[in-house]
C-alpha cells in the first residue's frame, strides 16, 4: 500500500527554518516524482518544490527559491524539505505528493496524489 506522510510542522517567527519530512512506504523513490505542494487559508494548492524520479534533480517554485531545498535519503525512505528564511506568506498545510506515473510530466497537480493530511507550518510576523 502506498503512504506518505508529511510532518515537522510548527510555528516560526519570520526568519526562521524548519525541515519538514516525508516518509513513503510501498514504492521506490527512485521511481517516481515527489513533489511538495501547500495551501494556505483561502486558497488553492499550489506546488513548491519537486525531485523527479531517477536522476532526483531538483525544481521549485520562484516564490521559494534560494530559501528551501529538497532533498531525500532512500534508506531512511524519507523526503525532506528545508526550509529557510521563512516568510508569512509561507504559512500553509504542506504536502508531499507522489507522482502518477514514473514518466514525468510536469509540475501540475493533476499529475501527482497526495497522500496523508499534511503539516501546518505557521510563520509569525
Amino acid at each position: 500500500e502506498v503512504q506518505l506522510q508529511a510532518s515537522g510542522g510548527g510555528l516560526v517567527q519570520t526568519g526562521g527554518s524548519l525541515r519538514l519530512s516525508c516518509a513513503r512506504s510501498g514504492f521506490s523513490t527512485d521511481a517516481y516524482t515527489i513533489g511538495w505542494f501547500r495551501q494556505a487559508p483561502g486558497k488553492e494548492l499550489e506546488w513548491v518544490s519537486g525531485i523527479k524520479g531517477g536522476g532526483g534533480s531538483t525544481s521549485y517554485a520562484d516564490s521559494v527559491k534560494g530559501r528551501f531545498t529538497i532533498s531525500r535519503d532512500n534508506a531512511k525512505n524519507t523526503l525532506y524539505l528545508q526550509m529557510n528564511s521563512l516568510q508569512p506568506e509561507d504559512t500553509a498545510v504542506y504536502y508531499c505528493a507522489k507522482s502518477r506515473g514514473v514518466l514525468f510530466t510536469g509540475w501540475g497537480l493533476g499529475n501527482f496524489r497526495i497522500w496523508g493530511k499534511g503539516t501546518q507550518v505557521t510563520v509569525s510576523s
